[in-house]
C-alpha cells in the first residue's frame, strides 16, 4: 500500500541540476533544497528561466538527453530517485507521482475517447479489469466536478472546453491516486473563473485523497490560495522559503520584496501608488554575477560584501522552517515602508474620439462544417454594444473567454466589419469600412498590441526594420534616413536602447518583444490603442514595467487606451472605466471605482470572487460560478448569464429565463444589465474587504 510511510514525501538537498550543450555546461539549478510533508502543499515562484520547471523534471527523472543532476540528492518516500532501476522510475512516476502541465492538450490523445484515456492508468499500473477501471473513472470525472459524467467519458478531447481538458488531466493524474502530485501553472491557459474553480478543486482533492503538492507558478496570488508552504526562487537558486504567513507577512530576502512590489495588489493606482518595476534584466545562466545573483538589480547591494563568495541559505530566527538566501539579512530593516514609485500626474481626460452605438457583429456558420450543408447557424459574437471612450482615458474591457471582447476589436480594426449599428471614429462612421478600403491615416489612428509578442514580429527582419515598415505604410517620412530618425526616438519612447535596432527579434526577451510591438503600435500617432492581454504572456517583474511604460506613453500622446484583459488586479490598477461583458452583451459599464464596489452585476461580483490576490490581509466573498459558459451559438433564452447565477431566486417569476434585462441606470451613469431590483442591489456585500491592521 502507499500510505505507509510517514516521513517526508519529498526531500531534495542540495540538488543542482546542469544542462550540457557541445560548448559548455549551462547550471540550471543550483544548491536548491526543499522538503514536502504528507498533504502538504509547496508552492514555487518565480520569473521564468529561474529553474521551476527544471526541479519538477528533476524530480519526475526527466532532464532529456542533456540535462543531468550534477549535485544533491532527490528523495521520494526516504529513497534516492538516482539510484531507482527504470523499472521501479516507471511504477513510481505514473502511480505514485503525477504531474500536471500547463498545456492540457499535450497530455491528452486526440485520437483516443476520454474514458479510453482514464482507464488505461489503473489498467496499466494496477492490473485491474476494465470494469472496475470505467468505475473509478466514472469517480474521478464526477469528484472534478464534471457535468454529465458518462457523456464526457464517450467524447473526445477537442469536444471539451480548455477548463474542462484541464479537469480531465487532473483527473488522469488522480486515477492511482498518488502521494505527490506536481503541477506546472496548471491554471495559466484559463479564464479566471475557470481558473478559481479549478484551484478549489485541486485544494478539495488534495484534503480528500491526502495528497502533497508541488505547485509551480508565478502567480503570487494563486499560491497564497493553494500552499502552505511557500519557496521563492531566483535564477536557479532558492532564495526564500517558508510558511505562506512569513514568507507574505515577514518577507527576508530583497527580491521578494521587490515581487511584491511589482504586483498590482488593491491600493495601487497607477498615479498616486505606482507599481515599483524591478531595474535591470534577469541574468542568463552562464552570465551570472559573483556572489549574490540578485545584486545588480537590489536596492541593498554593498560592493565587497554582495559580490563575494557563494552565498547559503541562513535560519530567520523564531521562525520554523524560514530560511532566506541573503548576506545582509541582519542590516536591512524589513519593515521600513516600502519605497513608493514616483507619483505621476492624472492625464486630463479630453473629448469623445471613439463611439459605437448598439453595434452588433453575428456570424454565419454552417450546421454541418464538415460538408457545409443543412441549416445554417448564427454566432451572435456581440450583441447591442454602445459605449464611448474619450482623449487619454483607459477603458478596460473584461469578461471570460468568447464573451466577444475580441471580436469587437476585430471589426473596430477593420479585420471585420459590423452587421449592424455604428462606429464613429472622430464621428466619422468606420464601422462597415474593411481594413484594406480605410486611408492610411485611419489605419495609423487605431492600432493593435497583442498578447502574445513572439508571435507578432518577423522573425527575419530586424527590429529596426520593422518598425520603418510600419512608418512607410502609415505614409510618415520622406526618405529612409528620416524614417530611421523617428524608429530611433520610438526605441527611446519604449525604453529600449537604440541598437537593439538592428538586433533580431530570436535575440530579445518577451518584455523587450512587446516593447518592440508597443513601439511599432505608436509609429503613426495612434489615437486609439487596442491592448489585448498584453502582459499577460510576460513575467510579473516585467508586467510592472510594460503597463508603467504604456501608461507614461499614454500621458504624452493623450492615447485613448482600449485594454483587453481577464485580469481584474491590472484593470482595477490602469483602467478608468471598465466594461465588463458576458456572452456577446454589456452587462455592466462603469468607472473603475464603480464597477469594484456594490452593486455589482452578479457576473462582475463573480469575477471579483475569482481574482487570486497576494496579500493575507484581504478576505474574499467565496463565489465559485457553476458550469461552463453557455455557447454563442445557443445562448440560453431571457438574460445571458441566468444559467450560472447566483441571485436568480431574487427575482419574482421567470423573468431572467423569459426576457433579456434593459440596461439599468444607477448613480452617476454606472449601467448594469440585470432584472434584480434596486433593493436587492442594496444589499449587496463588497466582495473584497481588507482587514484591518
Amino acid at each position: 500500500m502507499k500510505r505507509d510511510y510517514d516521513g517526508p514525501i519529498l526531500e531534495i538537498d542540495k540538488l543542482s541540476i546542469s544542462f550540457f550543450t557541445r560548448l559548455h555546461e549551462i547550471p540550471a539549478v543550483m544548491d536548491f533544497s526543499c522538503v514536502v510533508q504528507p498533504g502538504e502543499a509547496l508552492g514555487l515562484v518565480g520569473e521564468s528561466g529561474c529553474g521551476k520547471s527544471t526541479v519538477a523534471l528533476g524530480v519526475m527523472q526527466d532532464l532529456g538527453v542533456n540535462g543531468r543532476v550534477v549535485g544533491g540528492t532527490i528523495k521520494f518516500k526516504g529513497k534516492d530517485l538516482a539510484k531507482m532501476s527504470a523499472e521501479e522510475l516507471r511504477d513510481v512516476r505514473g502511480n505514485e507521482i503525477a504531474m500536471i502541465y500547463q498545456e492540457p492538450m499535450a497530455s491528452l490523445n486526440p485520437a483516443m475517447k476520454i474514458g479510453k484515456q482514464l482507464m488505461e492508468v489503473p489498467m496499466i499500473h494496477e492490473g485491474v479489469g476494465e470494469k472496475e477501471a470505467y468505475a473509478r473513472a466514472l469517480e474521478v470525472v464526477t469528484d472534478v466536478k464534471l457535468p454529465d459524467p458518462e457523456r464526457i467519458l464517450k467524447s473526445f478531447p477537442h469536444q471539451l472546453s480548455g477548463g474542462q481538458q484541464q479537469r480531465i488531466v487532473i483527473a488522469m493524474a488522480l486515477m492511482s491516486k498518488p502521494s505527490l502530485l506536481i503541477l506546472d501553472e496548471p491554471t495559466t491557459a484559463l479564464d479566471v473563473t475557470v481558473e478559481a474553480a479549478v484551484v478549489e478543486l485541486v485544494k478539495d482533492l488534495g484534503k480528500k485523497y491526502g495528497t502533497s503538492m508541488l505547485f509551480i507558478s508565478h502567480n503570487l496570488g494563486l499560491v497564497l490560495e493553494t500552499c502552505d508552504m511557500i519557496c521563492v526562487m531566483y535564477s536557479g537558486e532558492a532564495v526564500e522559503r517558508g510558511s505562506i504567513e512569513d514568507v507574505f507577512d515577514k518577507m527576508q530576502h530583497p527580491y521578494t520584496q521587490a515581487l511584491f512590489r511589482s504586483i498590482p495588489l488593491p491600493g495601487a493606482d497607477k498615479n498616486s501608488r505606482p507599481l515599483v518595476a524591478i531595474p535591470g534584466n534577469f541574468p542568463l545562466p552562464h552570465e551570472r554575477p559573483p556572489g549574490c545573483n540578485f545584486g545588480p538589480r537590489c536596492d541593498y547591494f554593498v560592493e565587497g560584501v554582495c559580490d563575494k563568495g557563494s552565498l547559503l541559505m541562513e535560519p530567520i530566527q523564531g521562525d520554523d522552517r524560514h530560511v532566506s538566501r541573503c548576506r545582509r539579512i541582519e542590516e536591512i530593516d524589513w519593515n521600513a515602508p516600502i519605497t513608493l514609485g514616483e507619483t505621476k500626474q492624472k492625464g486630463e481626460i479630453g473629448k469623445v474620439v471613439l463611439k459605437m452605438d448598439n453595434l452588433r457583429k453575428y456570424y454565419e456558420v454552417s450546421a454541418n462544417a464538415l460538408f457545409s450543408s443543412g441549416d445554417k447557424k448564427v454566432v451572435k459574437a456581440n450583441e447591442t454594444l454602445s459605449f464611448e471612450a474619450r482623449e487619454s482615458e483607459t477603458l478596460a474591457i473584461v469578461g471570460e473567454s468568447g464573451c466577444g471582447k475580441s471580436t469587437f476589436a476585430k471589426v473596430l480594426m477593420g479585420l471585420e466589419t459590423a452587421t449592424d449599428g455604428e462606429i464613429l471614429l472622430d464621428n466619422r462612421p468606420i464601422g462597415d469600412i474593411p481594413i484594406e478600403q480605410r486611408d492610411a491615416k485611419t489605419v495609423a489612428s487605431i492600432q493593435m498590441v497583442f498578447q502574445n509578442p513572439f508571435d507578432t514580429l518577423n522573425p527575419s527582419m530586424t527590429v529596426g526594420r520593422q518598425i520603418m515598415r510600419a512608418l512607410e505604410i502609415f505614409g510618415i517620412g520622406d526618405s529612409d534616413g528620416e524614417r530611421r530618425d523617428r524608429m530611433l526616438k520610438l526605441l527611446d519612447l519604449v525604453k529600449l536602447p537604440r541598437e537593439f535596432a538592428d538586433r533580431m527579434p530570436r535575440q530579445l526577451s518577451g518584455g523587450q518583444k512587446q516593447r518592440v510591438g508597443i513601439a511599432r503600435a505608436f509609429a503613426g500617432g495612434a489615437r486609439i490603442v487596442v491592448a489585448d492581454e498584453p502582459v499577460s504572456a510576460l513575467d510579473v517583474s516585467v508586467q510592472a514595467a510594460v503597463t508603467d511604460l504604456l501608461m507614461e506613453i499614454q500621458r504624452e500622446e493623450k492615447t485613448t487606451l482600449l485594454f483587453i484583459s481577464h485580469d481584474l488586479s491590472i484593470v482595477r490598477y490602469l483602467s478608468d472605466r471598465v466594461m465588463v461583458m458576458y456572452l456577446g452583451h454589456v452587462v455592466e459599464l462603469g468607472t473603475t471605482d464603480q464597477v469594484f464596489s456594490p452593486p455589482y452585476h452578479p457576473y462582475t461580483e463573480a469575477l471579483l470572487s475569482a481574482v487570486p490576490i497576494a496579500d493575507t490581509k484581504v478576505k474574499k466573498k467565496h463565489i465559485v460560478l457553476e458550469g461552463d459558459i453557455p455557447s454563442a451559438m445557443n445562448p440560453p433564452p431571457g438574460c445571458p448569464f441566468q444559467t450560472r447565477c447566483g441571485w436568480k431566486d431574487k427575482v419574482p417569476g421567470n423573468l431572467c429565463e423569459t426576457e433579456v434585462p434593459t440596461q439599468k441606470i444607477l448613480a452617476n451613469g454606472h449601467q448594469i444589465k440585470c432584472h434584480l431590483d434596486d433593493e436587492a442591489l442594496a444589499t449587496m456585500e463588497p466582495v473584497i474587504k481588507i482587514a484591518a491592521e
